[in-house]
């Protein structure tokens, strides 16, 4: 039986003051906000028309077990604890018990077999908004993996999600970068084995802007930080590694300086 394609639809941010990341991000990357009625405060961010994710306070869950402020990628499967249970089987784990959103669709918190952590999604009726176009300003560009063990990663999630192996950069003493994809020829994300410094594997994200230069400046100028760079990488594209003022980190992408 063909293992269904499972792609990264959404992405959250979990922060400690809500009113000042939406304030930051706006003037990062231009997001227009939209508060959506729940039980717990949320707040949908949108590049232009398409949905890129939201923002939320850190849920007493997550606050207990002691998560920072952070990005959060959501993997769209067919059934959330059917996929949830798979992934224990796997050696993973349940972090957050499957539940439902009213009116939105059901989700868990997960994590693989090295500790990273993301959500698993079912939309209710139709799959969940992705972005139309992988390099559109303000988007999630690319899903990076700094996983325990890279390769021995990428075959746990290819076997869970249906993702295909495009190709292999060899980064010398770092190891191997292994770019894949979620159905398509074009890659959307990369892992390797974490660096030894790393605490902890985890799951990094990139959002795409116009040129790098810029960003960096708007990152600086709203109070966040850059960690790493304006570095290239291959593509050619730039990259950033980042932090917002609440502590999340976050990396930007640009096909120019």
């Amino acid at each position: 039986m063909t293992t269904p394609i499972c792609p990264f639809v959404w992405h959250d941010l979990i922060t400690t003051d809500t009113a000042a990341a939406k304030v930051f991000y706006a003037q990062v990357f231009g997001w227009s906000m939209q508060a959506f009625p729940s039980e717990n405060e949320y707040t949908v961010v949108s590049a232009g028309a398409v949905g890129v994710g939201g923002i939320m306070p850190i849920p007493a869950q997550a606050r207990e077990r002691g998560a920072p402020a952070c990005w959060q990628g959501y993997i769209a499967v067919p059934d959330v604890d059917a996929y949830a249970a798979r992934i224990q089987a796997k050696g993973g784990a349940t972090v957050q018990a499957a539940q439902d959103i009213p009116n939105v669709g059901r989700f868990a918190v997960v994590a693989d077999l090295h500790g990273a952590v993301f959500i698993l999604f079912k939309a209710n009726g139709e799959a969940a908004a992705s972005s139309p176009s992988q390099r559109a300003p303000g988007t999630v560009g690319w899903n990076e993996l700094h996983a325990g063990n890279g390769l021995s990663a990428f075959n746990w999630y290819a076997e869970l999600f249906g993702w295909s192996r495009v190709r292999d950069v060899d980064m010398g003493p770092m190891g191997v970068y292994r770019l894949f994809s979620t159905g398509g020829v074009d890659a959307v994300g990369g892992m390797m084995t974490k660096m030894p410094e790393t605490p902890v594997p985890f799951w990094a994200y990139y959002f795409n802007v116009d040129a790098l230069d810029a960003a960096i400046d708007r990152v600086n100028a709203a109070g966040g930080k850059v960690s790493n760079g304006p570095m290239e990488v291959p593509g050619p594209m730039f990259i950033a590694n980042c932090q917002d003022p609440q502590g999340a980190w976050f990396s930007m992408v640009a096909s120019q300086r």
